[in-house]
C-alpha cells in the first residue's frame, strides 16, 4: 500500500518532534500529512515553537498511531525542503471537517512546510 493511501484511511492522532539548533526539543499534536507525491508531504503550520525550529534545524519526525488496540502506525523521518508564507494552497489543501479553525486563526500568519520523507517506520521496530 502507498504511503499516501495508508494516511487517506488510517484514523488516528499525529505528533510532530522538532529541534532547534542546539538540540532544544519540542513535540505538538498534528493532523495527517498533505501528500504531494509519495516521497513529497507538507503540513499547515502556525508561527509556533515547531515552526521556529525547522528555521535553524529542517529535520523532524512525525508519528501518527492509529486508534484502536495495540500499537499500529507509522513513524515518518523527515527533512524539510521549502515553506511557503500565507499561501493560497493552505485553504486549498487544508482539511476542514477534521481541523475546524476560529476567524482570530485565520488571521494569523500560516505557513505551508515542505518536507522529503528520508525514512518510514512502523511505530514499533525498525524494519522499513
Amino acid at each position: 500500500m502507498k504511503l499516501s493511501e495508508y494516511f487517506e484511511q488510517a484514523k488516528g492522532r499525529g505528533i510532530i518532534s522538532t529541534a532547534d539548533s542546539n538540540g532544544h526539543l519540542t513535540v505538538a499534536v498534528y493532523a495527517r500529512p498533505h501528500f504531494f507525491d509519495e516521497k513529497t508531504i507538507a503540513f499547515i503550520m502556525a508561527d509556533r515553537l515547531t515552526h521556529k525550529n525547522l528555521e535553524s534545524n529542517p529535520h523532524a519526525v512525525y508519528l501518527f498511531m492509529e486508534s484502536g488496540e495495540g500499537y499500529s502506525g507509522k513513524r515518518l523521518y523527515l527533512t524539510k525542503t521549502k515553506e511557503e508564507a500565507n499561501s493560497p494552497e493552505i485553504d486549498r489543501i487544508r482539511r476542514r471537517e477534521s481541523c475546524p479553525v476560529d476567524e482570530e486563526y485565520m488571521k494569523k500568519n500560516r505557513f505551508l512546510v515542505y518536507f522529503s520523507v528520508d525514512k518510514v517506520l512502523p511505530l514499533i521496530g525498525d524494519k522499513e
